[in-house]
């Protein structure tokens, strides 16, 4: 299940730029909100990326909201001028993607020490448990 919240960030994003979203997908009120973590940014990291989302933070609510038309509209991979759940599941995936590959190089860049490209068994170990070693 979608996040609700992404969605009605997305509908409204959406309805102040003009761009509509389908019947069919429009958040109807009771629906289910999701459960694994409550609150605002979760669903702001999930959109955005962790990254992008801290530079949302600092935006002017004018600013904020144009970056999200230009988002919405890269949502929009068919260009038909409606964003559906499967779009909106391929950008979330996307996002996650992106903040997954940028963790994995910080944090080979932590573990491998002597900088080879490579992470040997005591470098990994030194990285995990040099302080308790």
């Amino acid at each position: 299940a979608l996040p609700g919240l992404v969605l009605l960030l997305l509908l409204l994003a959406a309805g102040a730029l003009g761009k509509p979203t389908a019947r069919q997908e429009r958040a109807r009120p009771g629906a289910a909100q999701h459960e694994d973590r409550p609150g605002f940014q979760y669903d702001h990291e999930a959109f955005l990326g962790k990254e992008e989302a801290r530079s949302f933070d600092q935006l002017s609510p004018e600013e904020s909201r144009e970056r999200l038309g230009k988002i919405v509209d890269r949502i929009d991979d068919n260009k038909d001028g409606y964003i559906t759940t499967e779009e909106l599941k391929t950008w979330i995936k996307r996002v996650q993607k992106r903040y997954i590959y940028e963790n994995v190089a910080k944090v080979w860049k932590d573990y491998d020490l002597n900088k080879d490209d490579k992470i040997a068994w005591e470098e990994y170990k030194q990285a995990t448990y040099g302080y308790y070693l």
